[in-house]
C-alpha cells in the first residue's frame, strides 16, 4: 500500500496530523518551504496550509506537479476564510476539501471516500455543502432569533446544490461533517429537495418542502451538547430530554413570522399515523401532508447516517425498514421515496 503525503506549512501541526492519519496509511510529512520536492510518488495527498499566500500556492503547484500521478486524490484542508481557501483549492486541482478543524473520524472518512473514488464531483458538492454548513453555524445558535428570511436563504443554497450536483454527491459531501446535528439537518433538507423534484412539485412547493426539512430539528440547539454528541445510545432520561426538541423548536419559531405549516413540521415530524409518535400522539388525518413528507426523509437520513455508535446503514436495508413502517408512515410517500434512495445508491 502506497504512502500518504502530507504537505504542510507548520511541521508541528503536520506531525500531530500525521499521527492521526497513521491509522489509515503510512504518512510522510513534507515542509512546504523545504527547497527540495519530496522523493515519493504517493497514493494520496493532503494539503494543510494555513497561510495560503501567492508564494504558498506556487510552492504547492510545484510540489504537486512533481509528485501527483494521474488520478491521485488530493484532499485540501481549509483554514480561515473558507470561501477563499476553497477557491484556491480549485486552482490547485484538489479532489475535495474539508475544514481543517474537522474531527479525525471525518478526515479519515473523507480520505477513504476519495481513495475509493466515491466523490468524483467534489469539490463542487463539498463547496456547496460547506457553504450550507456555515449558514447553519451562523443561524442555529442558542439565543439568536431564527428568521424566515434567513431560512429562505439557506433553503436556496441547498436547493441549488442538489439541482447542480445531484442528491448522491450532496449526501456524500454532507456525510463528511463531524457535527451530527448539522449533518442531519443538511441531509434531510437535501433529501427533501430531491424528493420534491421526484414528486414533480412546482418550484414554490419544492422550496416549501426543503425549507420545512431544514427547520425541522431547530429545537435541538436547546438540547445539551453532551446528549447530542454522546458516543453511544441514550439512556431513558436522556431520551426524554431529546424528545423535548420538537416543542422547543415550535416555541422558538412561534410568533416570528413562520407559516403555520412550517411550525407544524417542527413540532410534529416525530408523529406517526398510528398515534405512536410524539409529542402529541397525533393520528392519521391529524398529521399534515408536509409533515408526512419530512418524516420519511428524516427517518431515512437517521438510518443511513454514520454515528459514533453505529456505521451507516445500507440503502436497501434502510428502504426495507421504511417499507415495514407503512401504516405508521404514508405508504404512497414511502414508495415515491424509493427512486430518491436509488439515486443515492447508484
Amino acid at each position: 500500500m502506497g504512502e500518504l503525503l502530507l504537505i504542510t506549512d507548520d511541521l508541528r501541526r503536520g506531525d500531530r496530523l500525521a499521527r492521526d492519519l497513521g491509522t489509515f496509511r503510512a504518512c510522510r510529512v513534507h515542509d512546504l518551504y523545504e527547497a527540495a520536492v519530496p522523493s515519493v510518488l504517493p497514493e494520496l495527498i493532503v494539503g494543510d496550509v494555513s497561510a495560503l499566500t501567492s508564494d504558498a500556492v506556487l510552492r504547492m503547484q510545484r510540489i504537486l506537479k512533481a509528485v501527483r500521478g494521474r488520478g491521485v486524490p488530493f484532499l485540501f484542508l481549509t483554514h480561515g476564510n473558507a470561501a477563499r481557501a476553497e477557491a484556491q483549492a480549485r486552482v490547485l486541482g484538489a479532489s475535495g476539501t474539508l475544514a481543517a478543524g474537522a474531527m479525525t473520524q471525518a478526515l479519515l472518512a473523507a480520505l477513504e471516500g476519495l481513495h475509493r473514488h466515491e466523490d468524483p464531483s467534489a469539490p463542487a458538492a463539498v463547496r456547496h455543502a460547506g457553504a450550507a454548513r456555515r449558514f447553519l453555524a451562523d443561524v442555529f445558535v442558542p439565543g439568536r432569533p431564527v428568521t424566515p428570511a434567513a431560512i429562505d436563504t439557506g433553503t436556496g443554497l441547498i436547493a441549488r446544490a442538489v439541482a447542480e450536483t445531484g442528491v448522491r454527491d450532496w449526501v456524500l459531501a454532507v456525510r463528511r461533517f463531524d457535527d451530527a446535528t448539522h449533518q442531519h439537518c443538511l441531509l434531510v433538507a437535501g433529501l427533501a429537495a430531491s424528493f420534491a423534484a421526484q414528486l414533480g412539485f412546482a418550484a414554490a412547493d419544492r422550496h416549501r418542502l426543503a425549507k420545512a426539512a431544514l427547520l425541522h430539528d431547530v429545537g435541538k440547539i436547546h438540547v445539551p451538547a453532551e446528549i447530542l454528541n454522546k458516543p453511544g445510545r441514550l439512556t431513558e432520561a436522556e431520551t426524554a430530554v431529546m424528545r423535548q426538541h420538537p416543542a422547543h423548536g415550535h416555541a422558538m419559531l412561534a410568533g416570528r413570522g413562520f407559516e403555520a405549516e412550517m411550525l407544524a413540521v417542527v413540532r410534529s415530524h416525530h408523529e406517526l399515523l398510528d398515534g405512536s409518535g410524539y409529542p402529541d400522539g397525533l393520528k392519521g388525518a391529524e398529521i399534515p401532508d408536509l409533515v408526512r413528507l419530512v418524516t420519511v426523509c428524516d427517518i431515512y437520513a437517521a438510518l443511513t447516517e454514520r454515528r459514533s455508535y453505529k456505521p451507516p446503514m445500507a440503502v436497501t436495508k434502510a428502504l426495507g425498514i421504511l417499507d415495514d413502517m407503512v401504516g405508521r408512515l404514508d405508504g404512497d410517500l414511502v414508495q415515491a421515496f424509493h427512486p430518491v434512495a436509488r439515486a443515492i445508491a447508484a
